[in-house]
């Protein structure tokens, strides 16, 4: 393993512009829930787990018209836990590494709990692929363009824990009154509005054609929703993936560190030290 982070080091020193990509497994060290298998989904909202419904089921815009209490318990408790969740040293130290370079960080992540603006990246170069749950649009195909989508910032939901209920007034869009949801893509979604994500999209391609010699820091982007693990594949340049259980990496691209998140970037901090 020394071996392997003295390889990490090695390609962040020839590299001038650092990618870091990130699935769910990241948040993991900051004490974030693990949703992998319905075990572990259940573990963490027991009443779902009790009446039976699937991750794929509660994250869905159905669930936003059939039961929109429910859904925003499930969505209200992850806001609230994203909010007061601190993110953990390694993220400081893919910061470091970043500002280190020429042509500094981008990050590209499939999660939507903000993490990465907590930890004090740059807003600007964060692309979220599958949104965010800090912002919010309506739930009912509203194509007002001055609400299309809005901060949460002034949601603070009120929760039955015990039932995943919503106690509080439902949010709702500021133009027709429907219920608002997050502005998510979640499962079998046909009403996502993607203007925000597509806006950061375009600001890392804009970054990518600048820089010249790309390294990609992978960490905790799983097999189950790929699109994390795939960006830094498809990618020209170097690529470290770190994940604990899926290390696995297409020959000649990079180093694979079978280990957590914040235990190898700690390493490979040591390592450039």
């Amino acid at each position: 393993m020394a071996a392997d982070y003295q390889r990490c080091a090695e390609l962040i020193r020839q590299a001038d512009g650092l990618l870091v990509t990130a699935g769910a497994g990241i948040g993991v060290d900051s004490g974030l829930p693990d949703f992998r298998g319905p075990q572990g989904f259940w573990g963490a909202y027991p009443a779902l787990g009790r009446a039976r419904i699937a991750f794929e089921q509660i994250a869905n815009p159905a669930a936003f018209r059939s039961r929109p209490r429910l859904a925003w318990g499930f969505y209200g408790h992850r806001l609230q836990l994203y909010r007061r969740t601190l993110p953990h040293e390694g993220f400081q130290i893919l910061r470091r590494i970043g500002d280190g370079l020429p042509h500094g960080c981008f990050v590209f992540t499939s999660n939507v709990d903000g993490q990465f603006q907590a930890a004090g990246f740059v807003a600007e170069r964060i692309s979220e692929c599958h949104g965010s749950i800090h912002h919010l649009q309506c739930s009912d195909g509203c194509e007002d363009e001055q609400c299309g989508i809005w901060p949460a910032d002034d949601f603070a939901p009120e929760l039955d824990e015990e039932q995943c209920l919503l106690t509080s007034d439902l949010p709702l869009c500021p133009r027709c009154q429907q219920i608002a949801r997050p502005n998510i893509l979640m499962f079998g979604d046909w009403g996502w509005r993607s203007e925000r994500s597509d806006a950061q999209a375009n600001r890392l391609q804009t970054w990518l054609h600048q820089v010249k010699h790309l390294l990609v820091i992978e960490v905790g982007a799983g097999t189950a929703i790929p699109t994390a693990r795939r960006m830094g594949e498809r990618l020209p340049g170097r690529l470290i993936r770190i994940n604990p259980t899926e290390p696995q990496l297409p020959a000649g691209k990079g180093v694979s560190i079978t280990a957590g998140g914040l235990v190898a970037l700690r390493a490979i901090a040591a390592a450039l030290a």
